[in-house]
């Protein structure tokens, strides 16, 4: 049988790179599952190895498993989507606030946007999806309150499931992401709070529209009563 080549050399953390890269662009589909034996066919590893990656993918929310159950990938419900949206809203949301109050752009933020700007003309979207969760993660944890950094790390997981579907779909145009995130740059340097929180909350917004369009329109219209 032959296995899946490993982009990187540690291999514990290459299985999990891999596999949360598949994930998050699709190859894994919604409710698909991962079992230990597969993962170490799929990648030449043995069995302890593909736990490692798989336990660490179910603590991040990119896969779940319940008691004495096979570890699968999350489907998300409409109510899953909007719930999860509204609350990333609001952390974000109040996180770029904090950051633009002392408008300082953080450098790994500024590195995100350009990878995402370099990977903008490409075909494979696992690059877009790295650089706009990296984007997002790099806002949030250089801004000063600990609490916030880990209310956004609890969301983590599911928030990379949803920006793996935007960008895999690609649901929005890469150059209004990129737009809008200079937008959000912007503000921060400038020290506008306010605005700042404002464009992070329209931007969260239209990935929702964008992402809840597209579950209704692949859902099957509900069935006429009798």
């Amino acid at each position: 049988m032959s296995s899946e080549a490993l982009s990187v050399t540690t291999v514990p953390d290459a299985v999990y790179e891999a596999l949360r890269e598949s994930i998050l662009t699709q190859r894994e589909a919604p409710g698909s599952a991962v079992t230990e034996q597969a993962i170490a066919d799929r990648f030449g590893v043995a069995r302890p190895t593909a736990k490692v990656a798989l336990e660490r993918l179910v603590a991040e929310g990119l896969l779940r498993r319940a008691a004495h159950k096979t570890a699968r990938v999350p489907e998300l419900t409409r109510d899953d989507i909007v719930d999860l949206y509204a609350t990333r809203s609001v952390v974000e949301a109040e996180a770029l606030r904090t950051l633009a109050a002392d408008g300082v752009v953080p450098a790994a933020a500024l590195a995100a946007q350009r990878a995402l700007e370099q990977a903008a003309g490409g075909d494979d979207t696992a690059p877009l999806a790295r650089a706009d969760i990296a984007f997002h993660r790099a806002l949030v944890e250089a801004q000063r309150s600990p609490r916030l950094v880990k209310l956004h790390a609890l969301l983590m997981g599911e928030i990379e499931l949803c920006t793996g579907q935007v960008q895999s779909h690609r649901l929005l145009g890469i150059d209004d992401v990129i737009a809008q995130h200079r937008g959000i740059l912007d503000a921060v340097a400038a020290g506008d709070a306010e605005l700042a929180a404002e464009l992070t909350r329209a931007h969260i917004a239209g990935a929702r529209d964008r992402l809840l369009g597209h579950y209704d329109a692949t859902r099957p219209a509900p069935s006429a009563a009798p």
